[in-house]
């Protein structure tokens, strides 16, 4: 039975921070092995690396910056280019071209804010490239329409509102605390935070107290995906991650049973490391 929809309680009522406890699993044989693993990260770009930077991005404000960017044409101009490129579901091309990218980094890059590349946004991490979003949740809602979503990794933001246009209930889990701020901040700005639960948390843990899931989303590689995240997906439900080392590839899971998962291997991808567990 699903679990009802965002609730008033201490863990979702004014976005607070959040830490999920650990669940033991037991795991039988099943169709893919999957074990969790200490190492996440977040997007930099397809087959390619992205420039960082150390300091994070000032947030105050930043909606009534740059007005020239708010306007629909160079949002659809991105649009356009992402289905030059094969993607073709258009409630994914809908929801990006309604949300503002440029909000989401700092000043100085608004300029590139529509350009199809990672951006650094703070601690070594980037907005994720506008193709890498579109290709990934397409794939999640290929074959049905998510109303419940979860995302590893938030970074900025931006991924989060995308979702957001896609369906009714958001999840997210940031470990850094700076950053979880910054997107808290900026989706506050967009009046978002009714419908995106932002939580500073260990990704690698999920969100078992919401779960299941329509659909997860990992801004993250590891060598495995988490078990406990394929254990938070409802039935027919999937779940997409970059997964490898030095060679990584986006991986799509499909849930298809109680203890069974079907898996496909899709592009090669390239990220930027994370940690395990929160920073401060």
């Amino acid at each position: 039975m699903r679990k009802p929809p965002f609730g008033t309680g201490p863990h979702f009522g004014n976005v607070n921070d959040v830490n999920e406890s650990r669940t033991r699993l037991s795991f039988p044989s099943n169709k893919i092995k999957i074990t969790p693993t200490n190492s996440n990260t977040r997007i930099i770009v397809a087959g390619n690396t992205a420039r960082t930077a150390s300091a994070v991005p000032a947030t105050e404000g930043r909606t009534g910056q740059n007005i020239g960017l708010n306007s629909d044409r160079l949002r659809a101009l991105m649009v356009e280019r992402l289905r030059q490129k094969g993607i073709t579901d258009e409630r994914v091309l809908d929801a990006m071209r309604s949300v503002p990218r440029h909000v989401f980094i700092d000043q100085g890059l608004a300029s590139r804010a529509y350009d199809d590349a990672a951006l650094p946004i703070g601690f070594s991490q980037t907005i994720s490239q506008p193709w890498v979003i579109s290709r990934m949740l397409s794939a999640v809602a290929e074959s049905r329409k998510p109303q419940k979503m979860l995302e590893i990794g938030t970074g900025c933001g931006y991924q989060a509102a995308v979702m957001a246009a896609m369906c009714h209930e958001v999840y997210t889990i940031e470990r850094i605390k700076p950053l979880y701020e910054m997107a808290r901040g900026t989706l506050r700005e967009l009046k978002l935070v009714s419908r995106i639960r932002l939580v500073h948390g260990d990704g690698m843990l999920g969100m078992p107290s919401v779960a299941p899931f329509d659909a997860i989303v990992i801004a993250a590689a590891g060598l495995q995906i988490p078990t406990a995240l394929l254990h938070q997906l409802d039935i027919g439900a999937r779940l997409i991650a970059p997964e490898g080392s030095d060679q990584q590839k986006l991986v799509l899971i499909e849930r298809t049973g109680v203890n069974s998962w079907d898996r496909k291997e899709l592009e090669p991808v390239r990220f930027v490391p994370l940690r395990a567990g929160i920073q401060l």
